[in-house]
């Protein structure tokens, strides 16, 4: 069903409203999440952008506890599936059940398909590296295409559907690794770090009173699917769109752009595909749309270009034996387009 269009009048107006909610937004996540600002920004960021995040730290970081607050101030419905080894692709799509359907004496058995846990707005996908490849494929279809095909027919997902996934970095036994097709459908791959002393500080005194801190409801669900119209109406200048293509094509060692980056040529094996052009160019636009501006630039592009690209580039074995990691490969990359 189409959803109600919200009238900001002009997409001048709409913009600003936008900036007035994200700024909004940002209040009201931060009673919760101490520091992280560039994680925030990046997964609302996605949001806006009707993309999916892939949140990669070490436990203790308040992922978790990162998307639930998000889920809370956005006013949409939120499930939390914990991945484990034994989890089937039956466990977060739903399954079929056999039922009595009609009056005693005329009774007659079909099958009663019962939604699971992914139909909702926004799953967190807990850990998602330790559940076996054949329930990560289970994700594949839901995540293009906002739809799940069960027993021969199609199910929509809820709308708007986001898929925000934690991974532990450190912690290999026991993982399967995402598999490529899979960490391409993630519009980002945020790192986070430790906190700084000060905020540390304040996380310790935050959490260690019994006090509760209630969220407001910041955005719906129809605002939120406004938006994302919105921001793909922004008009994006040429020279943005060549750049964040060229950005995109440099990664990739057969490529006539990388043909004389060394850095390329001798350390990667695969660079990224046309997703990353697409993603460079929607981020850049959401990311000039909650800075106040109408049309992104160059910058906005070069400020998304890490979370965008570091998972969809293969370094091979001469770049780990070297020690190259792949945020100097893109910052070599940045620096010279």
């Amino acid at each position: 069903m189409e959803q109600p269009e919200i009238n900001f009048g002009s997409d001048v107006m709409a913009v600003d409203s936008l900036v007035e909610k994200y700024n909004a937004l940002r209040e009201e996540i931060a009673k919760v999440i101490i520091g992280q600002d560039d994680v925030i920004k990046n997964v609302l960021i996605s949001i806006f952008s009707k993309g999916h995040c892939l949140l990669v730290g070490v436990p203790g970081l308040a992922k978790t506890l990162l998307v639930n607050t998000i889920s809370q101030t956005l006013g949409l419905t939120y499930n939390r599936i914990q991945f484990t080894p034994d989890l089937m692709p039956s466990d977060i799509l739903g399954t079929e059940i056999l039922d009595l359907v009609g009056e005693s004496e005329s009774q007659s058995r079909q099958f009663r398909f019962v939604k699971g846990p992914l139909f909702a707005n926004i799953i967190l996908a807990d850990e998602i590296n330790r559940c076996p490849p054949k329930t990560q494929a289970a994700l594949l279809e839901s995540m293009q295409e906002m739809a799940a095909t069960i027993a021969g027919k199609r199910y929509e997902m809820s709308n708007p559907f986001f898929v925000l996934a934690t991974q532990n970095p450190i912690e290999q036994e026991g993982t399967y690794p995402l598999p490529e097709a899979q960490l391409d459908r993630f519009m980002f791959n945020i790192w986070l770090d430790y906190p700084e002393l000060s905020q540390e500080l304040e996380v310790v005194k935050q959490t260690t009173t019994d006090t509760v801190k209630t969220l407001n409801v910041i955005l719906d669900a129809d605002e939120i699917i406004y938006y994302q119209k919105l921001i793909r109406r922004i008009p994006v200048p040429d020279n943005v769109s060549e750049y964040a293509v060229k950005l995109a094509t440099s990664t990739r060692p057969k490529s006539t752009n990388a043909a004389k980056n060394q850095m390329v040529q001798n350390y990667i094996s695969w660079g990224a595909g046309p997703r990353a052009s697409q993603f460079l160019v929607i981020a850049a636009k959401c990311h000039a749309a909650i800075h106040g501006k109408y049309s992104p630039d160059i910058e906005d592009v070069q400020a998304l270009a890490y979370p965008i690209l570091r998972h969809r580039i293969i370094r091979n074995y001469k770049a780990e034996a070297d020690g190259v990691s792949v945020e100097e490969i893109i910052k070599n990359l940045l620096s010279v387009n």
